[in-house]
Formats: C-alpha cells, sequence, structure tokens
C-alpha cells in the first residue's frame, strides 16, 4: 500500500474521530510534510477532509474513485483481493496484471483502473472504457487443474457477474456462451481470461471483467456491432461502484472455492439456469461458415452441446451464436 492509501485506511479505520498529523506520521514512519502533501492529494482526487487545529483530520466524503485502499477495508474473501493495485489509467487491466504475475504476485490479486486506453475484448475487439463510470477490473488466478480444464473459470466469472448485477442492480441478467452478459439482448458485460501454461502446468490465469456500470448513451460508440447497455440506462439509478466490486469479488472468491472442491458440476447448472439460450434454436457463425441446431447446454469441458437439425450432437468450441427462428432456415 502507498503512504496515501495507509492514511485513507487509518481515516477509515476511525470514521468519527480526529487523527492528529503527529498519529499518522508516527504510524506510518513518514515525516509530518509528507502527511501533509499526501492530505493535499487526497483532497484533489476529491476527497473531503476537515483539518482541526490541534485535533487533526477527518474524513467526511469521498469520490467515485476505485482505490486500493478503499476496496481491500471490509472486504470478505479467503482468495479474492489478497493484493489490490488500482490505477486511474492504464492501457489495460490484464496487461498490468499479466507483469504483476509473472513476478510472482500473489493469488487473488486484482488489478482495477477508473479507465483504459487500451481496454480489449474477445477475437482483439476494442472495449470502450471511459473513465469513472463502469467497472474494468483483472484478477489472478493460480489454480491446479489440468491445463483442459481452464476455460471452466470463465463460466465461473460469468455466473459472478451476472448474479451481481442481479443481486446489487436489481436487474435480470443473463449468460451467453462464451463469455458475453446481456440485458434483454444487450451487452452489459464481457470477459477475457488469458492463460499462461506449459503442455501440463498451468502458471497462472487472468479474469479479466468489464461491466457497463454508469455508462450513459452519449459515452458509447456509434459503430458498434452488436446492441449494448449499462446498469445506469436499465435502471436509471447510479451504481456504487466501489459497492460492486466487492460484492463481486466475494462472489467470485465462494465460487472459485467451491470449484477447487466440486469442481466444475456446480458452476456448469448454475451457467445454464442464467443461460439465455437453452433450448433454443441457433446459428453458429464459425470461420468456416455456420451450422444451426438447438442449445443443449455445456459439456463436462465447457465446450457449447448444440443438437445440429439432422439430430446429431456438435461440440462448440468456438464461434459467434445467434438465435434465429426455425422457420426462416426452412
Amino acid at each position: 500500500m502507498t503512504s496515501r492509501d495507509k492514511i485513507l485506511s487509518l481515516f477509515r479505520t476511525h470514521p468519527d474521530h480526529y487523527i492528529s498529523g503527529q498519529e499518522i506520521s508516527r504510524s506510518l514512519k513518514i515525516s509530518r510534510a509528507a502527511v501533509w502533501k499526501q492530505v493535499k492529494v487526497l483532497r484533489e482526487l476529491g476527497f473531503e477532509i476537515e483539518a482541526k487545529h490541534s485535533q487533526g483530520y477527518r474524513l467526511l466524503t469521498t469520490p467515485d474513485l476505485l482505490l486500493a485502499a478503499d476496496i481491500e477495508n471490509g472486504l470478505d474473501c479467503q482468495i479474492m483481493g489478497q493484493s489490490v493495485v488500482s490505477f486511474p489509467e492504464v492501457d489495460s487491466t490484464n496487461v498490468q496484471l499479466r507483469r504483476l504475475a509473472e513476478d510472482g504476485a500473489l493469488e487473488g490479486t486484482v488489478v482495477v483502473a477508473d479507465r483504459q486506453s487500451a481496454g480489449r475484448g474477445r477475437l482483439g475487439r476494442r472495449w470502450e472504457s471511459p473513465f469513472g463510470v463502469n467497472l474494468y477490473c483483472s484478477i489472478l488466478l493460480r489454480p491446479q487443474i489440468p491445463v483442459q480444464q481452464a476455460s471452466q473459470l470463465t463460466f465461473l466469472s460469468a455466473v459472478a457477474v451476472a448474479e451481481t448485477l442481479n443481486k446489487v442492480c436489481h436487474m435480470s441478467a443473463k449468460v451467453k456462451w462464451p463469455n458475453d452478459i446481456l440485458i434483454d439482448g444487450a451487452k452489459i458485460s464481457g470477459l477475457l481470461n488469458e492463460m499462461n501454461a506449459e503442455t501440463e502446468q498451468i502458471h497462472f490465469v487472468i479474469l479479466g471483467i468489464g461491466i457497463n456500470l454508469n455508462m450513459t448513451a452519449d459515452q458509447f460508440p456509434d459503430e458498434l456491432k452488436y446492441p449494448a447497455t449499462s446498469a445506469f440506462l436499465e435502471t436509471g439509478e447510479t451504481v456504487n461502484r466501489l459497492v460492486f466490486l466487492q460484492e463481486l469479488l466475494q462472489c467470485l472468491d465462494r465460487y472459485y472455492s467451491e470449484f477447487l472442491t466440486d469442481g466444475f458440476i456446480p458452476i456448469r447448472r448454475r451457467w445454464e439456469n442464467l443461460c439465455n439460450m437453452m433450448n433454443m434454436h441457433v446459428e453458429i457463425e464459425q470461420g468456416h461458415g455456420s451450422i444451426c441446431g438447438t442449445v443443449v447446454g455445456l459439456d463436462p469441458e465447457g465446450a457449447l452441446r448444440v443438437q445440429l437439425d439432422n439430430g446429431q450432437m456438435e461440440r462448440i468450441l468456438a464461434g459467434d451464436v445467434t438465435p434465429v427462428d426455425k422457420i426462416d432456415q426452412e
């Protein structure tokens, strides 16, 4: 934690009391001048900090920023959030976390940013990441599982995101194979999970999560290929991003612990219950063409099981899935 984060943590620990500059200086082992400098920086970031002669400082209000000290404060997790790193802006939270992972960062390390300058989605697509309105975060996992099971973690994170949206924002989010979360057919969240592994060993997996929380209509690009939305556009209410992130991390923590103990089956059942295309006739666009069939569910490794129109069962490993009217195919 930086000196700024530690000062914030002191304020959070004593919300109704003044803390003297001398006490902060002694606790953090920094000079009184350094304390004053960090308080000044916090005020510039939008924190309202009252100062009283002979009594010290007291935090009154906080801006809507995702700071490590705030995220860690009160977080009830066994694995997620072991370390939290926050940035006002980065190229990509996945890129930043990969660097930390390669340097030996702990499992459960979280990187979060208020803005991404080069956010990425699946298939190299750009993920729009305006400042201070959405959630852009990446979580580091080091699971001791076979390499071929790593894709199952995508479904774990999809379930956690959808359930957190439904709980915190009172929505009806659904999951779409392989890694989207939808509200009435419009995309509200996307996942980009990346792995570093050898043939038989996973070194680490990064869960990349982007969620449109408080984005307004004019912040979406005009050239979107698919309809998109945000929690604010759907409900008319601003989402507290800190509360949302803490709830999401706690949900991920529960399901990851369950996954390590009980395997993929409980996650697969939750995902299928949230899937918006179960038993639906779909068209699947693949690199070599398209096929049509009915979605049956997931197989044990996370491939989409589709019963083709000729009755044959197909495992889908990659492709874009779109609902179609069966009559239109005849």
